[in-house]
Formats: C-alpha cells, structure tokens, sequence
C-alpha cells in the first residue's frame, strides 16, 4: 500500500478556481503530487455536488477544499470504506463544536434536519483497484445567509453565532480523516462500518423516503460495505438502493 509516501503532503491555496475537485485533478494530470495535498480556495464559483448537483459558498467565508489519497490497496468494491472514513471525519469535527451531528446517506453532513456539508468524492480505478482519489469536501462554516435554491442549509456560524479559524477546521479535520484511513490500512472495515452507521441521519424509527414508484415510511436496516441502503418497511418487505435511487423526504 501507499501510505508511506517521502514527500510530506502540500497545500495549494487559491484565491479562485471553478471547482477544488477540477484544479487538483489537472494537477495530477501534470504529475503525481505527495498523497495528502490539499487544494483548498477563498471562492469556488463552480462548486460540485454528487450527480451535477452545485454548491453555494460565499467567498472567504466556508471550508472549501480537495484533498488527493492513492489508496491501491482497496479494492473498487471497497470504495465506500473512503466515503465513510471522509464523513465521520467530518461529522466528528463538527461534533467538537455543535450536537446533533449525523451523516445522511451516504455522505452528506446534517445539523438536525439540514445540510452543514457536501462531500464528493472521486474515485478513478486501475485493474480492480482505486489508484487515487480526489475528496472534495465543502462545510459552511461562517457564511450566514443563503441565497440559492438549496432547500435546507445552515452553517456554523449559523447554529452558534461564533465566528471561526477555517485554517484550524482544515488541520483538525486532516487529523481526525487520517486516524480513519488507518483504520482502512489496518484492514478495520468492521469497526469503521459499525461508527459509520450509529452517526447515521435517522438512523431510529420510520420516516418517509421516495423512489420510483412513490413514497413510503421506512426504517435504515443496513449499509452494505458496497455502500447500498437497506430500508425496511413495518411490514418486514426490505428495500435496496444505490446512490440516488432513494430520496429522504425532508417536510
């Protein structure tokens, strides 16, 4: 595996860029940069979301960044071991400062019943095997109005009232991402899957969801380690999704 890099990771700051995600990825195409490095950007005015969904940040004001790994020891079926290392690192971050903290599946970050963070993540494979990944990551953190179409944001700053370091919120999240992805090294997937699914956005009781074919209550039985949703219905039918299959129906 590819943890054991001698170059120590950079941090490339920018004023202004149309994606974290993009500005890291041309980077990669001129050569291979140390695993770690960060893009992070005062303005991202092109910011992504999962499925071309955009992302709102005002400039100077949010934690706006991408983050490069080479994790070639995990297999492509395995990816989403990243996916829950990236949101417990950010839900635990969050937790430092504010409660009711959870992940809604499979990587947005929730303050009660609305969006503090984005995650998207990038995974491009060789063989069957992930040989980089580019986590673009974008938390609201002192922005304290929002003017998009975006249904349910908040911010920190929001919650709080505090202003904060986003400087202090990169390097601690930095930590608290890399303490997971050595539990990945180690081969720790259960204990990883097992916080990843108690941090999960309602996680207890029934609540409504949509699908193709309409809405219905169910409650989270199971995320497989490929990632898929398991719901189950009061009558005991269970359902499995992929990503974007299911919708959580916020009222």
């Amino acid at each position: 595996m590819s943890m054991n890099r001698e170059e120590s990771p950079r941090l490339f700051r920018l004023d202004e860029t149309d994606s974290t995600n993009n500005y890291l990825r041309k980077l990669l195409a001129e050569g291979r940069v140390p695993e770690g490095s960060v893009v992070v950007t005062r303005n991202q005015t092109a910011g992504r979301g999962q499925v071309g969904n955009s992302w709102e940040s005002e400039p100077g004001k949010n934690l706006t960044f991408s983050m490069v790994i080479y994790p070639d020891f995990i297999l492509s079926n395995q990816q989403f071991t990243i996916s829950q290392a990236v949101s417990l690192a950010v839900k635990e971050l969050l937790d430092e400062y504010v409660s009711d903290v959870s992940v809604k599946w499979p990587n947005d970050i929730y303050w009660r019943d609305r969006k503090i963070c984005g995650i998207l993540i990038e995974n491009d494979l060789l063989g069957s095997y992930i040989s980089q990944s580019i986590i673009g990551i974008g938390i609201n953190v002192n922005q304290t109005v929002f003017r998009s179409d975006a249904p349910n944001p908040v911010s920190l700053s929001q919650i709080t009232g505090d202003v904060y370091d986003l400087d202090k919120l990169l390097d601690r999240f930095m930590c608290l991402f890399f303490k997971h992805y050595v539990k990945i090294v180690k081969g720790e997937l259960l204990s990883l899957r097992q916080d990843y699914f108690h941090s999960l956005y309602r996680k207890d009781g029934y609540f409504p969801y949509k699908d193709e074919n309409g809405e219905f209550n169910a409650r989270i039985d199971a995320v497989e380690p490929s990632g898929h949703l398991i719901l189950e219905e009061k009558s005991g039918a269970k359902r499995r999704y992929a990503f974007k299959e299911v919708s959580f129906i916020l009222r």
